[in-house]
């Protein structure tokens, strides 16, 4: 397969006389349906368009940005797979030291604020040329929102970028329209109906607000100084999310604005199938001497649907792919699996079946109607929706549809398993557990506490254990010794000392011992940010306690690693604290 031009070199070798697109993005270019720019470049060449990758160049000057010459529609501008300063600092705000979507992990690739700094730099190269933004930077950032590295709300990206259009969501039906229209001539100020997109007001059109049928924020200005004006602002967004009933949302910032027309429809299966079916190489440009530690995480991945329903607080996934779930058709995926497994000297296994959510294949409303009419964030917390389709029979058939191909060992599934729909479905417990586990499986109980669990939207403990139990059966009826791997988050919105103390309890009694665990840190526009930067549930106004103090939340982490040697004194600590120092035997012994 052919890449798409990445140098001026490649564009010549082309005999093209100029490109009609630059995407420019903080990632190394790889091609493959899980590198965004590769994705929407792909889909734009399927377009008939004549497109060039701009991957992490130097932004200390236009030159890189030049280079291409000036693209006869826009630049588009990603920050890349990732928030850029997610991607650079932890959560305790030191500088990461790799970077796994660049060549050998190498850090430092990209600037800080990435899709901002690009934006500028496209503006300085061409002036006159469209700047369209994108990816999860752009998405999660497109009203005022509460940054954690400068401890601060911010204005939207939009604004700070002084970028035409921001693309918000999965962008594949945005760009193809706005593609279109600006070939047939449209300007860009003109593209203001455009379906997962947000548009710019200057001060003269933002002092005629509001636009009739929207809803209005509170203000950037608001929202900066008032926690009760935040959440407002959060709970509008997030009541707002449901493409078939969303509204128009409009938030002034300092005399401009923010327009957001309501989110893109969902992907039907066929264009699922059309955008998967792109002939994307799966390999990284040829020009990159080291690999690229990302693509070999998920080289030999396959994405069957995307989507979650799930609407867990920590999470972006139902703001940026929906709460729809759209669903590749079976033959798409057996197809895209035959493929991958006659690759030259393929070792015959694919590392992950699955999706954000692993088995929320083909899962929908039983009636439609409901769902087009709901603004709940979820349809499985508090309970699964009565009118919430949770037949596993799809996806069962997908996995034995896979399982028969030619020459495959075997389909893992990597991606998380949401364990209370799988306990509607033993059969599919015992699939995995016979077929598609190599001896450990992930899951992500993430707490134990009732009141923790609440705010993350997360189900109570009591799933977690009845499908350990029933994994477990599975595993040894089917005669494998197999193992959970599990997912826990400290220092969440909600948690206590007492509450990450009972959850060491808790794993201590029954031996476990996390070696990955979560550190939470507040991304953009998430609801578990919201309520770290206010200390309120944006939809009651309750109170709900944060642990803030870097002091506190080393505490939390010790005690959900209460084994290693090296925190037994931050356990005790701990222990002091909360004046619970007969936990210490239970705990250190």
């Amino acid at each position: 397969m052919s890449f798409l031009p990445a140098t001026p070199q490649e564009v010549k070798a082309l005999g093209w006389d100029a490109v009609d697109v630059v995407l420019v993005t903080g990632d190394a270019y790889v091609d493959h349906p899980s590198f965004a720019m590769a994705l929407v470049g792909r889909v734009l060449e399927a377009e008939g368009l004549r497109v060039a990758i701009l991957a992490q160049p130097r932004w200390d000057s236009p030159a890189d940005f030049r280079q291409f010459g000036k693209p006869r529609l826009f630049y588009g501008v990603s920050a890349g797979n990732m928030d850029s300063m997610i991607n650079k600092y932890t959560h305790n705000r030191r500088v990461r030291s790799s970077d796994d979507f660049s060549p050998g992990g190498r850090a430092g690739l990209r600037p800080d604020r990435a899709t901002i700094i690009y934006s500028q730099r496209c503006r300085e190269a061409y002036p006159d040329a469209p700047v369209v933004i994108g990816g999860i930077e752009a998405s999660m950032r497109r009203f005022a929102h509460y940054d954690y590295w400068s401890d601060k709300v911010r204005h939207s990206v939009l604004l700070d970028s002084k970028a035409d259009l921001l693309v918000y969501g999965m962008g594949e039906r945005q760009i193809r329209e706005i593609a279109a229209r600006l070939k047939t001539g449209e300007k860009i100020s003109a593209l203001r109906d455009v379906r997962g997109t947000a548009y710019p007001l200057g001060a003269k059109e933002a002092a005629a607000l509001p636009l009739p049928g929207s809803v209005e924020l509170p203000s950037a200005g608001e929202v900066s100084g008032d926690r009760v004006k935040f959440s407002a602002a959060t709970r509008l967004i997030y009541e707002n999310s449901n493409p078939y009933n969303a509204a128009v949302l409009v938030q002034k910032s300092e005399g401009k604005a923010v327009v957001q027309n309501p989110p893109a429809l969902p992907l039907s299966t066929a264009e699922m199938d059309a955008v998967y079916g792109l002939p994307f190489a799966k390999r990284a440009h040829p020009s990159y001497k080291e690999p690229i530690p990302a693509l070999e995480t998920i080289k030999d991945s396959i994405v069957i649907h995307r989507g979650c329903f799930g609407g867990c607080a920590f999470c972006s996934l139902t703001l940026h792919q929906g709460r729809f779930i759209q669903t590749r058709s079976a033959e798409s995926v057996e197809k895209e699996a035959a493929a991958l497994l006659k690759t030259p000297r393929h070792p015959g296994n694919i590392s992950d079946l699955g999706a954000p959510s692993a088995n929320m294949y083909a899962m929908g409303g039983k009636d439609m109607a409901v769902c087009r009419a709901c603004k709940k964030l979820s349809c499985v917390h508090p309970v699964i929706c009565p009118n919430l389709n949770t037949d596993h029979k799809p996806l069962l058939a997908l996995m034995r549809r896979v399982r028969a191909i030619k020459g495959l060992k075997k389909a893992f599934v990597a991606s998380g398993i949401r364990m209370d729909l799988a306990l509607k479905c033993g059969e599919y417990i015992s699939e995995i557990a016979r077929f598609h586990t190599g001896g450990l499986l992930k899951v992500a109980p993430e707490h134990i506490s009732p009141k923790v669990l609440s705010v993350m939207k997360k189900p109570a403990v009591e799933v977690f254990k009845e499908f350990a139990d029933k994994f477990l059966a599975e595993s040894k009826k089917a005669g494998k010794e197999q193992y959970l791997v599990l997912y826990f988050i400290s220092a969440h919105p909600g948690s206590t000392l007492a509450d990450m103390a009972d959850l060491a309890v808790f794993l201590k009694e029954r031996n476990i011992r996390p070696q990955q665990i979560n550190d939470f840190l507040p991304a953009p526009m998430e609801l578990a940010t919201s309520i770290y930067f206010t200390g309120l549930d944006p939809f009651t106004l309750e109170p709900v306690y944060v642990p803030k103090k870097e002091t506190e939340r080393r505490l939390q982490r010790a005690l959900l690693q209460y084994y290693k040697p090296e925190n037994r004194s931050l356990v005790l600590q701990a222990l002091r604290e909360i004046k619970r120092p007969d936990l210490a035997k239970k705990l250190l012994k």
